[in-house]
């Protein structure tokens, strides 16, 4: 299969840009690095991608940012950067790149754990990744020529925990943060929200 990594220079895209090309032919794109780039938050940097890159038979997105702080401290617009561009960011990676998805193809996009077990600062990345979770269930019902959509729900990363200096035994490592995304890709589900814990 031809597979579309968007966020494919980051801790968890590597790993699944790793993983995967060991079975695909994977297309590694970056925000600023890389061959191929996008910008998330804009949807005609998601057209040019798609006009660029062409037809495959999966993408699959690790990327997208939000901000985290205390409700009392987030600002309106604050709320808007996860909602432009890990919410809608996403959600236009679906819209705008089905097209260019073969039949019986897939998505498969990112939330994260905060979704479901949220944490003091996690009201504006709680609220984005939820409503990711939202739109994967109702596309899967929506979406043309039996495409596919899940959505992956990573816990805190092991590796990203190393680097903010927090404890690292509460996280899960890429490498097997990434097997869920190989699951999405290669399996027949659909409107799922994936969690690597299980799948691990």
């Amino acid at each position: 299969m031809r597979v579309i990594v968007i966020g494919g220079t980051g801790t968890i895209g590597s790993a699944v840009v790793k993983l995967l090309s060991t079975r695909h032919d994977v297309v590694a794109v970056g925000h600023t690095q890389g061959t191929f780039q996008v910008d998330l938050a804009s949807p005609d940097s998601i057209t040019n991608l798609f006009n660029r890159v062409g037809t495959c038979d999966a993408v699959v997105s690790t990327a997208g940012i939000a901000k985290f702080a205390s409700l009392d401290e987030l600002t309106y617009d604050d709320y808007f950067i996860g909602l432009k561009n890990k919410l809608m960011g996403q959600a236009n990676l679906v819209r705008i790149g089905s097209p260019f998805v073969i039949n019986h193809g897939s998505f498969t996009l990112t939330s994260g754990v905060l979704s479901r077990e949220p944490m003091k600062g996690s009201c504006a990345i709680s609220m984005a990744n939820a409503g990711l979770e939202g739109f994967v269930r109702a596309a899967a019902l929506d979406l043309p020529r039996r495409i596919r959509v899940n959505v992956v729900s990573p816990p805190w990363v092991t590796e990203t925990l190393i680097a903010r200096g927090m404890n690292p035994s509460i996280g899960l490592p890429a490498d097997k943060v990434a097997q869920a995304y190989l699951s999405s890709v290669e399996g027949t589900m659909t409107g799922q929200v994936l969690d690597p814990r299980t799948i691990a």
